[in-house]
């Protein structure tokens, strides 16, 4: 009798989860995906890519190329980068060498510090509460300790403030290396973030 009152409940449980169309259904299954991402497969990746932060959305413009092909772009910005000694055979071998755009998820993986390279895309810490991803454009070591410059592609220059100075990186704010992107896929964290700091 009690097994098939479990059975029963069990059924009901099921039933309301993954068959009811109701307001509440559609609210606990948002909220068991919310449960597994966060608990499940976002630690999961990070073991994975041994990272802690195996997924980024991506906030900002300051990768973007503007719909412009390689070239094009290249022949907008060369100036900057070949004052940094990068030629355009070289910018055309790195990774996501035509960058990407606001709203893209960028999976990362861990990388030690002397894996990391110029042309390589890196997320690191800065005082501003959001981690950033931009390009590594200079590396360089100091008494056994790697530091490095990155630049957004779509910037005019390094950063260099209170908030974000990507002109001497530690080895220590690194967050991971990007390895490929997803498109468009991020923009659910970010109208997410929108929707709740308007509520805020």
């Amino acid at each position: 009798m009690e097994k098939k009152r479990n059975k029963s409940v069990f059924k009901k449980i099921w039933h309301f989860i993954w068959e009811d169309n109701s307001i509440w259904s559609w609210i606990v299954n948002i909220l068991l995906a919310f449960v597994l991402i966060k608990f499940i497969v976002y630690p999961g990746l990070g073991l994975m890519l041994g990272t802690g932060y195996p997924i980024v959305a991506v906030v900002s413009e300051s990768m973007e190329h503007n719909s412009m092909n390689f070239d094009g772009w290249w022949n907008v910005n060369h100036k900057w980068y070949e004052n940094e000694g990068i030629t355009k055979q070289e910018f055309e071998e790195y990774v996501l060498k035509n960058g990407f755009k606001k709203g893209d998820i960028i999976i990362l993986k861990g990388s030690s510090p002397q894996d990391l390279k110029v042309g390589d895309v890196i997320v690191f810490k800065a005082r501003q509460p959001d981690p950033v991803i931009h390009r590594i454009v200079k590396k360089w070591e100091e008494y056994g300790e790697y530091y490095y410059q990155t630049k957004g592609d779509n910037n005019p220059g390094s950063i260099s403030n209170f908030d974000i100075d990507e002109t001497r990186i530690s080895e220590k704010q690194i967050i991971g290396k990007a390895v490929f992107k997803i498109p468009y896929l991020g923009y659910i964290k970010i109208l997410f973030v929108d929707l709740i700091s308007s509520f805020v």
